[in-house]
């Protein structure tokens, strides 16, 4: 029995031991040096020190901060370390100055930083040759030359075969083997848009085949760029609008199918995607994840993200919008006496949402002033409903443009707002004669085109 007690307390011993990182930056003497590690979307501390008279430090981390973390000093430039359980030995100068640091001990941040300085490389070669290779297959005075061509296609293979060769030969079980992947994945975007389009699909399928529940990639310091880099990517693969969309709800439903079981990953990733999406006017790509996280019963979402999403499954195209009820001392031109949106006896109606306050907003609502004359010609009313709290600043605002303006001064708890399902800057509806939903606008640009296609050349036609 007493063995058996002894062998729990080394087991439960070591689970709580803890790794050190140790080293020495010759140039910063008693300075304060900071680790930190990544959780999802966030860092965190792990530990602190002073470096002595002659740089050398010790920091310390736990399993629990298994993955990535970064070393930070005054400066403010991170050094970034594989967290994988091994000691760790720094050496050099300091750590704004990278060039001067070795990675004396751990064999993992020794990958780490030996691919970090040849990927770039090869990548920079590779781009190099698939220029040259272009010019050989392109321009007549070159195309002739059939060596050099097929030196440039066995140079490329090398350059790829080298790359994979070292990521083939880490060791099966060490976190490298995962992160410089996915790292190299992530870190490669912009270079496959740009230089390689023939890889985008290829780069699609492995974004949606990360799983944003694996702790590595949670706590790996790319869990942000993976979500970014994976829907930049479908942005500008090259594709008509319509199928990016199309594209973006497969990957919406690759990314949640392995989310299922981790309620905290989930509300994290869905808050973050659906700000990323509507700040990049993508709406109907947010609104089919509004759409679909509501109807997850896997996971509970948290109470301020479920009111984002519901403005999508209560403001979506075809539903009736309500009836907004008007006090007539809040317009900015007293001489308007609508009582309700619906004594509005135009065709189509154009509210919009914004505020004083909203940089966007005080780009976009003098756009629609210069359009409302043609608008309004086309049998189109506009009406702004600005979201303020002191009647000064609404005034000051609003009380140049030449359609109905409104603000009942009561910000996000007017009535109106919270009827529409109003939660960012600005947010504007197309609506036929009897409220239905038409279009959620994008922009003024999206509206125009709007008006010019079917109610200018349809007319025409």
């Amino acid at each position: 029995m007493k063995q058996l007690l002894v062998f729990i307390f080394i087991l439960f011993f070591n689970g709580l031991s803890a790794q050190s990182i140790k080293g020495q930056f010759s140039k910063t003497p008693n300075q304060t040096i900071k680790l930190e590690g990544f959780n999802g979307l966030k860092t965190y501390p792990i530990s602190l020190t002073t470096t002595d008279v002659n740089g050398k430090f010790e920091l310390s981390y736990s399993k629990t901060d298994y993955g990535v973390g970064y070393l930070m000093a005054v400066d403010n430039k991170p050094l970034f370390v594989i967290l994988s359980g091994e000691e760790i030995e720094l050496a050099g100068e300091s750590l704004s100055n990278f060039e001067t640091i070795k990675i004396k001990k751990g064999q993992e941040n020794q990958y780490f930083e030996q691919f970090a300085n040849e990927h770039p490389k090869r990548e920079q070669a590779l781009s190099a040759w698939l220029y040259l290779e272009k010019i050989y297959a392109t321009d007549t005075l070159f195309a002739v030359q059939k060596h050099p061509v097929n030196a440039i296609k066995k140079e490329k293979l090398r350059i790829k075969n080298e790359d994979a060769a070292f990521l083939d030969a880490l060791p099966n079980e060490s976190y490298v083997k995962w992160f410089l992947p996915t790292r190299k994945l992530v870190s490669s975007v912009s270079t496959v848009v740009q230089y390689r389009p023939e890889g985008i699909p290829e780069m699609i399928k492995a974004f949606r085949n990360l799983d944003y529940a694996d702790t590595r990639l949670y706590k790996s310091g790319l869990f942000k760029d993976a979500i970014e880099s994976h829907f930049w990517l479908l942005e500008n693969s090259g594709n008509p609008l319509d199928n990016v969309f199309e594209e973006m709800k497969i990957s919406i439903d690759a990314i949640f199918t392995k989310l299922s079981t981790n309620e905290k990953i989930f509300n994290q990733l869905t808050d973050y995607l659906f700000d990323l999406l509507e700040r990049h006017s993508l709406f109907q790509a947010s609104e089919y994840l509004a759409l679909k996280v509501l109807n997850e019963g896997s996971c509970t979402i948290t109470d301020d993200l479920a009111n984002q999403l519901e403005t999508y499954r209560a403001m979506k195209k075809g539903n009736i919008a309500a009836d907004m009820v008007f006090d007539k001392t809040n317009f900015v031109n007293p001489k308007i006496t609508l009582t309700k949106l619906s004594d509005i006896k135009s065709n189509y109606t154009v509210v919009v949402f914004g505020a004083s306050w909203c940089p966007k907003c005080n780009e976009e609502l003098p756009e629609i002033a210069k359009r409302y004359d043609k608008w309004k010609s086309k049998g189109i009313e506009v009406i702004f409903v600005a979201i303020e709290e002191g009647r000064n600043s609404f005034i000051d605002f609003a009380e140049s443009l030449p359609f109905p303006s409104y603000s009942d001064g009561k910000k996000w708890e007017s009535k109106i707002v919270k009827d529409y399902y109003i939660f960012s800057t600005p947010t504007m509806f197309l609506l036929d004669s009897k409220r239905e939903i038409i279009l959620r606008l994008n922009s003024v640009n999206q509206m125009d085109a709007w008006v010019n296609r079917y109610l200018i050349q349809e007319k025409t036609n």
